[in-house]
């Protein structure tokens, strides 16, 4: 605890903190259950994803098992670019899942397989359930490193800094009402010895 001065000036100085402290704490447990509310609606949000993921990846391996061709798809599905956009959640900049874009890729009917056709458009879906997974992981981290700050911050107020402005207040009117009672029993001897002095 930093030593502080035993003033009036100090006194009021640490009222106008504790003040502070107590009108922005409010906010602070606010944005605490903000963000923790909004981590657990994104955790639900990407475990639908991987559930749906799965339930295609589930449907497709009954249509997969029907061709014994082993041939590789990835020339034919290139990421062009992801889009994403910026959303705001208590303050925090995270990204939004917008689309993913691919390249045109053009194939010789005779030399692929019947079935090339529907393997891109699966690979491609795939492909964004992985990107949507994988953005909502980035928004949960960084508000979940938003809320481990947060709660510092709380547990700060809470613990560390109302409580030692109440113990200098306390210390400060203790140290004032000690001063002020010693000038008042200083000031009755000084009468009485005026008096006794006049008489």
């Amino acid at each position: 605890m930093a030593k502080v001065k035993l003033t009036k000036n100090e006194l009021k100085k640490q009222k106008d903190q504790l003040k502070r402290f107590r009108r922005y704490l409010p906010t602070l447990q606010l944005k605490k259950q903000q963000l923790l509310m909004e981590i657990r609606h994104i955790e639900a949000q990407r475990d639908q994803k991987r559930r749906e993921q799965e339930e295609f990846r589930r449907g497709l391996e009954s249509w997969i098992a029907v061709f014994g061709e082993d041939w590789d798809l990835s020339p034919y599905v290139v990421i062009e670019k992801i889009r994403t956009g910026e959303g705001n959640i208590a303050g925090v900049d995270i990204p939004l899942f917008q689309g993913v874009d691919f390249r045109s890729v053009t194939y010789d009917l005779v030399e692929t397989p019947l079935w090339i056709d529907a393997g891109v458009r699966a690979l491609k879906t795939m492909i964004t359930y992985d990107i949507q997974v994988e953005i909502l992981e980035e928004q949960v981290r960084l508000l979940a490193e938003e809320l481990r700050i947060t709660t510092q911050r709380v547990n700060l107020f809470e613990k560390i800094k109302i409580p030692e402005t109440r113990e200098n207040i306390r210390r400060i009117n203790i140290y004032l009402g000690d001063q002020q009672t010693a000038a008042v029993v200083r000031g009755k001897i000084a009468k009485k010895k005026l008096v006794g002095a006049a008489s």
